[in-house]
């Protein structure tokens, strides 16, 4: 699909020789004689460059660049004038113009400035939208009461310095609450850099956190910054702190008291402003009692603390989880999404959920794979949940003890088939043993119906 410009002059020949020129290079153009007709247009239909001239009777260039800003604070226009200034360009740009170009027009210049404007405004669109991505898939979601206070606890310890010490089970969402406090801050706009403790070697752990010198170990080819240097300015993220040695918990507290520390194998103080939020899932009070945890970075680290809930205490949500991480897969893996029966979203509602949300998103990408069709049901949201705690109780009281549900398989593969064989069995019962109509109902083909049949050997006979 071609490009849109929008060319707005009040006078006809350069509208004319504008127009031809764009048109010559593959654009879609339409033409607006004054600034009031190109608003009119803007408002129903925004063209992705707009090319407006300065001196306009009724409403002169800069004004409609100002209510169109107004209108779309994104819009990528270019400014022209026969009559302009230095003064005129500056108020343009800072007005919110990409570019500003003077008459008489050159060809080539006018068409190389074209296409640098479009190339920087589809970069600006999908830097948009990427970052509609990431925040949509760092989204704390649902409306449950435990989560509204985790929210006020995050808007009113976001705006602050102060450290926070995050607790909760693993899978609960922890990270997610580290960023969303990180967000509401000041510092939103400096780096938030996220260490899992638990996930690097002993050896290496103090090198991460603060860096080190060339030479200064085995394999220290070159000097590195180490994540409080990195995270200078913004917010640095401690997960999992109860898994660092006592040894490197000592020098993270010196760190934090002082803002300072020196890299492995140097000698040189570096300054750092850093934030730092760290979460645990093990209880750090215990920890201390064992001697595993110094009470003195515990004090230091908990001004604020914040307990993520797991999702057995807030089951109200999982209907919004499931959607969104429909969304997310669907967009991620170019999948249709697909409809969740509301006896399958009892079965989940009922499961106690060990793994929390990361169990949860795990789950129903792999449910979005695997089901054939564009609908799940009672008995493959059960058949994914079993064998995993209450799932069975959960399904029994859906579907009323389908044998499905409470046999055991030897593996995947053998509760896959079978479950297949009993849903294929199913849609064809539904369809009257009409191949073709049960075909196109799975959204597969009818040859591969066929061999589906014969492979599990569904039984091609209406019920007695």
């Amino acid at each position: 699909m071609s490009a849109s410009i929008l060319i707005v002059d009040d006078e006809a020949a350069i509208l004319t020789s504008l127009r031809s020129i764009l048109e010559d290079e593959g654009y879609d153009v339409s033409v607006a004689g004054s600034g009031i007709e190109a608003l009119k247009i803007y408002t129903t239909d925004p063209p992705d460059l707009m090319i407006l001239d300065i001196w306009m009777p009724e409403l002169d260039g800069l004004e409609t660049l100002k209510r169109v800003k107004e209108f779309v604070p994104t819009a990528q226009v270019m400014m022209m004038s026969g009559h302009g200034s230095i003064e005129t360009a500056v108020r343009a740009i800072k007005l919110g113009a990409y570019d500003y170009i003077e008459k008489p027009l050159s060809l080539e210049n006018v068409t190389l400035r074209v296409k640098h404007a479009l190339d920087q405004y589809r970069l600006e669109q999908e830097n948009r939208t990427l970052k509609t991505k990431v925040q949509r898939k760092f989204e704390l979601v649902g409306q449950s009461s435990v989560m509204q206070q985790l929210r006020q606890l995050i808007e009113t310890a976001g705006p602050t310095n102060s450290r926070v010490l995050i607790g909760g089970e693993n899978g609960t969402g922890k990270e997610l609450v580290a960023r969303a406090i990180h967000t509401h801050s000041a510092r939103v706009e400096h780096p938030f850099v996220a260490v899992n403790c638990a996930a690097i070697p002993e050896t290496l752990i103090e090198s991460e956190l603060f860096g080190h010198e060339k030479g200064s170990f085995t394999g220290a080819t070159s000097m590195k910054r180490g994540q409080f240097e990195q995270a200078d300015g913004g917010t640095l993220f401690l997960d999992e702190i109860a898994d660092m040695s006592l040894n490197t918990q000592a020098k993270v507290l010196r760190a934090l008291q002082e803002q300072q520390f020196t890299r492995v194998g140097g000698g040189k103080l570096m300054k750092v402003d850093v934030r730092v939020l760290a979460a645990s899932n093990k209880d750090l009070e215990k920890e201390i009692a064992k001697g595993t945890f110094r009470e003195d970075l515990y004090y230091r680290l908990n001004v604020v603390p914040i307990i993520v809930p797991p999702l057995r205490e807030r089951r109200e949500d999982i209907p919004a989880l499931v959607r969104h991480f429909m969304k997310i897969h669907a967009e991620e893996q170019g999948l249709r999404i697909k409809e969740v029966t509301p006896e399958a979203m009892t079965v989940f509602q009922q499961y106690e959920w060990p793994g929390n949300i990361r169990e949860l998103r795990n789950l129903i990408e792999r449910l979005m794979i695997m089901v054939p069709g564009t609908v799940i049901d009672a008995p493959q949201a059960a058949m994914s949940l079993q064998g995993r705690g209450s799932s069975q109780s959960a399904a029994a009281s859906a579907q009323g003890n389908s044998p499905l549900l409470t046999k055991s398989y030897d593996s995947l593969r053998d509760a896959r088939n079978a479950f297949e064989k009993d849903y294929i069995g199913r849609k064809l019962r539904e369809h009257h043993w009409n191949i073709s109509r049960t075909a196109e109902d799975l959204q597969i083909e009818r040859s591969h119906l066929h061999r589906k049949i014969k492979l599990l050997e569904v039984e091609m006979r209406p019920e007695v």
